[in-house]
């Protein structure tokens, strides 16, 4: 996977991904982080690669985007769990 930061500031991130599964996946979870007051992404065409903006208060946005980056993995380890158990 390949990404590009655009913006990097205290509160402010815009980083540019290859893979638009991947910027829906941390637009979600970060949805659901207290700190993070706005994330979206948009491509100004299909064929552009998308670009992941996130604003944060009380938190770096750096700090946000590594906790919901660490909540993914976690549940993701999780569900790997549960499904070689139904083997």
């Amino acid at each position: 996977m390949e990404m590009k930061i655009l913006k990097n500031e205290k509160s402010e991130l815009e980083i540019e991904f290859d893979s638009l599964t991947i910027v829906e996946l941390l637009r979600v979870y970060l949805t659901k982080d207290s700190g993070v007051s706005f994330v979206a992404w948009k491509r100004e065409h299909y064929t552009d690669n998308p670009i992941l903006k996130l604003e944060t208060k009380g938190k770096t946005a750096k700090k946000a985007l590594d906790d919901a980056i660490s909540l993914i993995v976690k549940e993701l380890g999780s569900l790997e769990e549960d499904f070689k158990k139904l083997k």
